[in-house]
């Protein structure tokens, strides 16, 4: 443990002075520089900045409680609060000690719970000086610049694959089902747990990339039946039947999951295409133009027909050129699921030493060195 003639505890409002942030149309969040900043992240771009940076601000409406640190000059949505006052303590720091504070129970009562940052003014914190703010910050800042890092990786990986891709002329249109086997998934959301098997969400599948933190879990017991049509397995191309069309990416390795609501997969038949093939043929402007002429616009959402799916024809290169780019894509993508499996690892690690460092129960010095080993 670290000294505790370092630390006092202090009411949150003594600590950091928060205020809500500011409303801003819908059609004002895609074009310009500047982060949007909403309840659970970053949302978009905008071309002016309502907060000088770098920042701190936290989920005020929808997903409550949740910190997003913005290096840069920001917007930050009514659906937030910002930290207006660090009141000379290390920004970071504060950051990763609202990521690990608990703020259930703190909100106001409505059809929509907010955070109420009246109530949590007087939550007792545990704070130590300045100068042990920073050596916290400067450990766990040095797990997620390794995070950033790879993501960088993976994301240089994803384009090289599409560019690899598309640089192939299509020689062949067949139907999707003499390829592919097509699956549905569950129609209901299961009972979310804090571990366990994943279900997996379309929030997920981001432009041929597969973002698992955006996934939750599902209880052990409850697995069984929410398999019982389809277990995703390494390789299957996932993508969104409602909403978020066009979006799909590979299933992971190592990765015990179910279906989500709104998604399916693709099971590449042996002995006619690699899994990373199929997954940019899906991908291709070619079959996305198939996608949006086949789409049924309802009233609320607007969805694929999936028992027409199998009939649908996707383009594919020439025989003779097929086996040399599936390596080529297969390697690409071997080398995005390392770094993803890498990330899962020091994320967990961050944050098993978060909540150790932010309350003083772990030496600076020992995380460090656990630190030096993982990134090394």
């Amino acid at each position: 443990m670290t000294s505790r003639a370092t630390w006092h505890v202090l009411p949150l409002g003594s600590i950091v002075e928060l205020q809500r942030g500011f409303d801003l149309p819908t059609g004002k969040r895609s074009h310009g520089s500047v982060p949007v900043v909403g309840a659970s992240g970053v949302i978009g771009r905008h071309s002016e900045a309502a907060i000088k940076g770098p920042g701190v601000t936290l989920g005020r409406a929808g997903a409550m409680g949740v910190a997003t640190y913005v290096a840069n000059d920001f917007w930050p949505l009514n659906t937030t609060l910002f930290v207006t006052d660090f009141r000379g303590n290390d920004r970071k720091f504060i950051y990763y000690l609202l990521h690990h504070m608990d703020f259930s129970g703190y909100n106001s009562g409505g059809v929509q719970p907010m955070l109420n940052r009246n109530y949590i003014r007087e939550i007792p914190v545990p704070i130590p000086v300045r100068s042990e703010q920073q050596a916290i910050a400067e450990v766990l800042g040095a797990l997620d610049d390794k995070i950033a890092v790879n993501e960088r990786i993976a994301e240089t990986s994803l384009a090289l694959a599409k560019a690899r891709a598309e640089a192939v002329p299509p020689a062949e249109s067949v139907r999707l089902g003499d390829i592919a086997e097509v699956f549905d998934g569950p129609h209901a959301t299961p009972r979310k747990t804090r571990e366990g098997p994943w279900f997996l969400s379309i929030s997920s599948l981001k432009g041929g990339a597969f973002d698992l933190a955006e996934s939750a879990h599902l209880a052990e017991e409850d697995f069984p039946r929410w398999t019982r049509r389809v277990q995703p397995s390494e390789g299957d191309v996932l993508f969104s039947y409602e909403t978020r069309l066009g979006e799909a990416a590979l299933m992971p390795p190592g990765v015990r999951a179910s279906l989500g609501r709104r998604m399916g997969l693709l099971r590449p038949k042996p002995g006619t295409v690699g899994r990373a093939l199929l997954l940019h043929a899906y991908l291709s402007p070619s079959f996305q133009a198939e996608i949006r002429r086949r789409t049924v616009h309802g009233a609320t959402v607007d969805r694929i027909p999936l028992k027409e799916m199998p009939a649908w024809p996707i383009t594919l290169p020439s025989d003779d050129i097929r086996p040399q780019l599936s390596t080529a894509l297969e390697a690409l993508h071997t080398s995005i699921n390392q770094v993803a499996v890498e990330n899962r690892t020091l994320a967990a690690l961050r944050d098993t030493l978060l909540p150790q460092l932010v309350t003083g129960k772990i030496r600076i010095k020992d995380a460090e060195r656990v630190v030096e080993d993982a990134t090394s």
